[in-house]
């Protein structure tokens, strides 16, 4: 099984993917255990002065205030960890529970957390059983960290509160831990809020979603090229020398991936010759410029990721020189924004691919297409409904588009007086790329139905090929009316899992 060895100075993208969606194994590098030791060892020295210093021997949040003593510190790290253990609502997926626990552990192993390494042993022998705390949907404000998810994973390592085992079965924490020979872990000083106070739950579904939408935004770029193949468009726009006067580098690539997609289509720009038109309709004719400045949004998101990954996200957190010192850097804002701009993107590429299967549907302006793909229009009514849970789920996704991180809501007595609302962008994320891939997968089924009525004109390989491969997935071709939902189900199946593109990157070479 593949191991991710977490140091001192971050992880990256892959190692979250390896361990969230793969079940990597994880284990401390020698450097992190020696940083987690002097760094304790700061904290120790310290928690034995009498001078109050917050997370350490003082309250939490508006209770900052108040001097803890040392007989009833270590209440204080269970108590903070127990009552934050406050979430709400449905259960959050096992791959977002994983991210989670993996990133906190990346800052605990930077060293400037105070945690000592048993306690970081203990998380990574956590993750490497497969245990999976529950955590909840509601509990988050994305400041101070993803509060209330963080503690509920804290919670499992002192033995409490409810689990999933490796089987998938909820039980509770301390079962688990015995069963693999894993000892509850007894907090001491600042270690319960060390555990609990970061950005980890919304770089985590980030990281994520930014896997899929790589896989997402080359899958839209094909159903383009589709589309654009079965309205006899012209490929002529897609020409390099066009792009090139307009440099902005996610235009290029969309452009690039549908032109190799249609290299050597029969289809194109037919329209010239049999049904004049100046040009093509917005939807197909801006496909790269919708397309491409969504990929240029995923840049400046994993460049805001790649920073986040190598962060250290704790307050107080512990610096080289021995200092302990309060920080704000547990805000969740860079993180929230691009969250946001990210679920904007999805919903305008959604909004343009409906646009295009629309027009396919539409006898008027599909240009020699039946009315709505239909064997016998008027006995069969075809992809009509298709299209009405296609422009379902884009009006859904512009309410999803809506910024979380606009928004604000004091809590903590005032103290935490302006939050990010980061979990809250990332949830509606995972959600907006949920309903992507169901919009170009019901574009996928259209177009590639289309296509197929255009006799006499062979596709492109490459289409032809994406063509192929979703009919032996199980995606029937044009015919009378059938149970539409199953087809549709194994469409969304098929961009789901990235077989589209693998079907097309075989042909083309890979897409960029």
């Amino acid at each position: 099984m593949h191991t991710v060895v977490v140091g001192t100075s971050g992880v990256t993208a892959s190692d979250v993917l390896a361990v969230a969606r793969g079940g990597a194994r994880v284990e401390l590098s020698g450097e992190a255990v020696s940083a987690l030791a002097a760094a304790r060892g700061i904290v120790d020295a310290l928690a034995a002065k009498p001078e109050p210093v917050y997370g350490v021997s003082t309250g939490f949040g508006a209770l900052a205030t108040r001097h803890i003593s040392p007989e009833l510190r270590a209440r204080l790290q269970r108590n903070i960890v127990r009552s934050h253990a406050a979430g709400m609502g449905p259960r959050v997926e096992r791959e977002v529970v994983r991210a989670l626990m993996f990133l906190r552990l990346k800052t605990v192993c930077s060293g400037r957390t105070g945690v000592r390494p048993e306690v970081a042993q203990t998380m990574a022998d956590v993750l490497n059983a497969g245990i999976t705390p529950v955590v909840h949907e509601y509990g988050s404000l994305g400041c101070s960290g993803d509060l209330a998810p963080l503690s509920h994973c804290a919670l499992t390592l002192m033995g409490e509160g409810d689990a999933e085992g490796p089987d998938g079965v909820v039980r509770p924490a301390g079962e688990l831990l015995a069963e693999h020979g894993i000892a509850p872990v007894e907090l001491r000083e600042k270690e319960g809020l060390a555990l609990l106070n970061g950005t980890d739950g919304m770089l985590g579904m980030l990281v994520m979603a930014l896997a899929d939408l790589d896989m997402l935004y080359k899958s839209a770029d094909i159903t383009a090229a589709l589309s654009l193949e079965a309205l006899l468009g012209t490929d002529r726009v897609l020409a390099p020398e066009l792009h090139a006067i307009r440099p902005h580098p996610g235009q290029g690539a969309s452009a690039a991936n549908m032109l190799a997609v249609l290299e050597g289509s029969e289809l194109t720009g037919h329209h010239q010759d049999d049904a004049p038109r100046v040009q093509d309709a917005y939807s197909v004719r801006c496909a790269p410029q919708v397309a491409g400045a969504g990929r240029d949004t995923m840049a400046h998101a994993r460049l805001v990721a790649e920073r986040e990954l190598a962060s250290a996200v704790d307050n107080p957190v512990v610096l080289p020189d021995g200092r302990v010192e309060s920080n704000g850097n547990f805000h969740g804002a860079p993180v929230a924004y691009v969250l946001d701009f990210l679920a904007i993107a999805v919903a305008d590429l959604a909004s343009i691919a409906e646009r295009r299967t629309d027009r396919l549907l539409d006898k008027n302006r599909s240009h020699g297409l039946p009315p709505f793909l239909a064997d016998d229009a008027g006995v069969d009514s075809g992809l009509m409904i298709a299209q009405y849970t296609q422009a379902a789920l884009v009006s859904e996704l512009k309410r999803l588009a809506v910024p979380a991180s606009a928004d604000s809501i004091p809590s903590s007595a005032m103290q935490e007086d302006h939050v990010s609302m980061g979990w809250s962008a990332a949830r509606k994320l995972r959600t907006a790329v949920d309903n992507l891939t169901r919009v170009l997968a019901v574009e996928l089924y259209a177009a590639s139905r289309a296509v197929e009525l255009r006799e006499g004109l062979r596709p492109a390989p490459a289409t032809q090929a994406a063509i192929t491969a979703v009919r032996k997935a199980g995606v029937e071709g044009p015919g009378p009316d059938r149970f539409l939902a199953p087809d549709l189900a194994a469409a969304d199946v098929f961009v789901r899992e990235g077989r589209l593109v693998e079907a097309v990157e075989a042909v083309t070479g890979p897409l960029r």
